[in-house]
């Protein structure tokens, strides 16, 4: 790799560092080619890129960033993840992947500002995903206007209500 193609590695993985919501990076020592292979593959669906990496020119895309702190996490066999539009899919992703093949190891972690260790990136895919969110936040939306016309409609079911047992009494007593 030539002096030019390294600075263009360099812009490229510095873009996609700073547009991924969610950056994991995982070792992959002792996995094979087909298992690598079945890693992209699960990856492409989700919207998460998984790019093998080479340690000296992602420190130097890294530096001056936020990310700064995954520099010292650089080294060996690195993978990276990174997440699409929906960060909390690409953990759940990981996770699965992390489970299907026993040799990925995830070495750190990037969201939302913080450096995460494995744990944190187990935390991240325990969060409910996008959908979830937003189905609960439109039931939410919905359960105010609904209370308030059940409680409009109360004095009308109540008025209903006495004039039917009124009814049946005076048949009753017919």
């Amino acid at each position: 790799m030539n002096r030019e193609q390294k600075t263009e590695f360099v812009e490229q993985v510095r873009e996609r560092f700073s547009s991924a919501p969610l950056v994991i990076l995982s070792d992959w020592k002792g996995s094979t080619v087909a298992e690598m292979d079945a890693i992209r593959r699960a990856c492409e669906p989700a919207g998460v890129h998984f790019q093998v990496v080479k340690n000296t020119l992602c420190r130097r895309a890294v530096a001056g960033t936020d990310m700064e702190g995954l520099s010292e996490h650089f080294r060996g066999n690195i993978g990276v993840f990174f997440a699409g539009d929906d960060p909390i899919a690409a953990a759940k992703l990981y996770r699965d992947q992390k489970k299907a093949n026993d040799k990925l190891i995830c070495r750190a972690g990037f969201f939302e500002g913080d450096i995460l260790d494995e744990k944190g990136v187990d935390a991240v895919a325990d969060l409910p995903s996008r959908e979830e969110l937003l189905s609960t936040f439109l039931r939410t939306l919905q359960e105010g206007p609904r209370q308030v016309l059940g409680v409009l409609q109360g004095p009308a079911r109540d008025l209903l209500y006495l004039l039917k047992n009124y009814e049946s009494k005076l048949e009753g007593t017919g």
